[in-house]
């Protein structure tokens, strides 16, 4: 009784089919975890917004005076950042910290996310950029500090909190 085997030739071909299915998934699986990681980040951006938003309640209905801090070692900052303003209304200063954040911002300025300068000391309901209105919802208030996501493609690779609490993951690009 003759017994069948596999043959080094057949074993090698399973073993090549095995490995271009596991290259074609890899980037599948890639983008899945930039994926989720993208769903914290804009998880922080909404619990930035609402300590935000007992800010402006406990102060009169006005924003607050921000600046981020800079990635050099020249402090040229006006006003405190963000991470000193709204520290004990975040619960963690982690929030602060985008987890696709791979060029270590949060570690140099404290945090991933910008602050919109020129909301400062805003009417928060009534906000006047540069002498014009405009609706509460066409205003970002935080913003990425970079295109954290671009794994998600150019075109979903920034996160914004505008200042009526709605959330958007696009870019705006030049």
């Amino acid at each position: 009784m003759k017994r069948r085997a596999f043959t080094l030739i057949e074993l090698l071909v399973v073993i090549a089919i095995i490995a271009i299915l596991g290259a074609m998934l890899l980037p599948v699986l890639s983008r899945g975890k930039e994926r989720g990681r993208t769903a914290a980040c804009l998880s922080n951006l909404h619990q930035i917004g609402v300590a935000l938003q007992v800010y402006i309640d406990d102060n009169n209905n006005h924003l607050p005076f921000m600046e981020d801090k800079s990635t050099n070692s020249v402090v040229t900052n006006t006003y405190p950042s963000v991470d000193i303003v709204l520290t004990n209304l975040l619960g963690s200063p982690k929030i602060l910290r985008c987890p696709s954040d791979n060029k270590l911002i949060f570690e140099m300025t404290g945090s991933s996310y910008s602050w919109n300068v020129l909301l400062n000391g805003q009417d928060a309901e009534n906000p006047d950029l540069m002498n014009m209105t405009y609706s509460v919802g066409n205003i970002p208030v935080f913003f990425d500090k970079d295109s954290f996501h671009f794994a998600n493609g150019p075109a979903h690779s920034v996160n914004y909190l505008y200042a009526d609490q709605h959330i958007k993951n696009f870019y705006e690009g030049p």
